[in-house]
């Protein structure tokens, strides 16, 4: 993943790195769910084979959290908080991000080789997604706590 510490992520979003055991017949990342992934993963999908200019996600979840991770080629995942928008390039299978709920999240500039998988907090429910931007924004408005000038 191109990133560096200072990279400023949306509001509860983190980098999740997984341990990576690599010698001469090659490398292997794992992860514990509640150790290494922050939820007991309920779900897990991968994403592959995108066509042309595709792009995926372009949505956020009411409730769902998840982690992504590039298995496979690279990909840029652009991910808003309603205030904040960050752009990371993902490369590196044993480097992921986790995406909070109402984390608007979006997935392009696939390579052919491409893969990314997920790990979500719960089972699919489409009436958790959110797929209208201005809705988003008026949730994500809607749950800013004020902030006092001194």
């Amino acid at each position: 993943m191109s990133h560096n510490s200072s990279t400023l992520l949306p509001k509860g979003c983190f980098f999740v790195q997984l341990p990576n055991i690599s010698d001469e017949r090659g490398s292997l990342a794992f992860g514990e769910a509640e150790h290494h992934i922050p939820f007991p993963i309920k779900r897990v999908f991968w994403t592959y084979d995108i066509k042309g200019e595709g792009m995926r996600g372009d949505h956020a979840h009411r409730s769902c959290q998840m982690v992504l991770f590039p298995i496979g080629g690279s990909f840029d995942i652009e991910i808003d908080d309603g205030e904040r928008q960050t752009l990371l390039h993902m490369d590196d299978p044993s480097q992921g991000v986790f995406i909070p709920p109402l984390v608007w999240c979006r997935l392009m500039n696939f390579t052919k080789d491409a893969a990314c998988i997920s790990l979500a907090s719960e089972e699919y429910r489409a009436e958790d997604y959110i797929h209208d931007y201005e809705e988003f924004m008026k949730l994500t408005t809607d749950n800013r706590q004020p902030t006092i000038d001194s």
